[in-house]
C-alpha cells in the first residue's frame, strides 16, 4: 500500500494571524490574505494551512469554507511552540526604500529579535512607513517559517539611541574605518544564546566624524570590522548578522 502523505504537507501555505490560536478555534481570513489563499494558492475545503499567532506557536489548520472574500479555517493541532530567538537587536540606519526593504526582510529571515531603525546625518530617508515595514517582516517570517515576529520600533535619531542605550547590552558598531574582527568579537561572548547584544549599521556614505566619535566614546560600544572592503548598508547588515548567528546565535553549536 502507498504511504500515507504527511499532514500538513510541507507545501502548505503559512500565515500569521492576530487571533490567539488554540485547538478547535475557528479563524476567519479576509482581505489580502484571503486573496492569497484563494487566488494564488487556490485552496479548497479540506486543504491544510499553517498558522502562527506570535504568541502560542505554530498550528495546523484545515480549510472549512473558501469564499470569494473570506476563508474560514479550523485549527487542528499545534505543531511547534513559539521559538526563542537569540536576544539580538539590529540598529540599521535608514536607507533608500528598496534597500531598506531588503534589510527588513533579511534581518527577519536571519533571526533578529528587534529592529530599531536609526536616523543619522547622512541618511537619505528620515521616515519609515511602519505598517508597510511590518508587512515586509511578517511576509519574511512566513517565508522562512519563523514562529516569532521581530519587534519593529519607530525610527530614532542616533543621539537619542546612544543616550537611552541600556547598560547591559553590548552595541557592536560596524565601523568602515576598522575595529576588532567581527567573528572574534562575537565568539568570545559568554552564554551567547542568553547574551544581550546589538548591531549598529550605518547609512549610505557612512557615519560622519562626529557620529563616529560619539559612538566610539559610548561605554557599551565595540567597534568591529567586516572585512577589507567597504560594504553597502544592506550588505553589511546581512554579513554582520550571518557572522553573529554563526558564532554566537542559534546557528552555533555552543550551549
Amino acid at each position: 500500500m502507498p504511504a500515507t502523505p504527511a499532514w500538513p504537507p510541507r507545501s502548505a501555505p503559512r500565515l500569521f494571524v492576530e487571533q490567539r490560536l488554540e485547538n478547535g478555534a475557528r479563524v476567519e481570513i479576509d482581505g489580502n490574505a484571503a486573496h492569497y489563499l484563494c487566488r494564488v494558492m487556490r485552496v479548497s475545503p479540506g486543504d491544510a494551512v499553517i498558522l502562527c499567532d506570535d504568541q502560542t506557536g505554530e498550528w495546523a489548520a484545515r480549510i472549512a469554507e473558501a469564499g470569494k472574500r473570506n476563508v474560514i479555517l479550523e485549527v487542528v493541532e499545534r505543531l511547534r511552540e513559539r521559538e526563542d530567538v537569540p536576544d539580538l537587536w539590529l540598529c540599521p540606519a535608514l536607507l533608500k526604500k528598496d534597500r531598506f526593504d531588503l534589510v527588513l526582510e533579511k534581518a527577519t529571515e536571519l533571526g533578529v529579535a528587534r529592529i530599531q531603525p536609526l536616523i543619522t546625518r547622512r541618511c537619505v530617508a528620515d521616515k519609515l512607513n511602519l505598517d508597510r515595514a511590518r508587512t515586509i517582516t511578517t511576509e519574511a517570517a512566513e517565508q522562512c517559517a519563523r514562529t516569532a515576529l521581530p519587534i519593529l520600533a519607530e525610527p530614532v535619531k542616533l543621539d537619542a539611541l546612544l543616550r537611552d542605550w541600556p547598560e547591559e547590552r553590548t552595541l557592536f558598531f560596524a565601523d568602515e574605518l576598522g575595529g576588532e574582527s567581527a567573528a572574534n568579537a562575537f565568539a568570545v561572548r559568554e552564554s551567547p544564546l542568553r547574551s544581550k547584544a546589538a548591531l549598529l549599521i550605518g547609512p549610505e556614505g557612512g557615519f560622519d566624524d562626529a557620529e563616529r566619535k560619539a559612538i566610539r566614546a559610548h561605554p557599551q560600544a565595540r567597534a568591529i570590522a567586516l572585512g577589507p572592503r567597504i560594504l553597502r548598508g544592506e550588505t553589511a547588515t546581512i554579513a554582520a548578522l550571518s557572522i553573529w548567528m554563526a558564532t554566537a546565535g542559534d546557528w552555533s553549536t555552543k550551549e
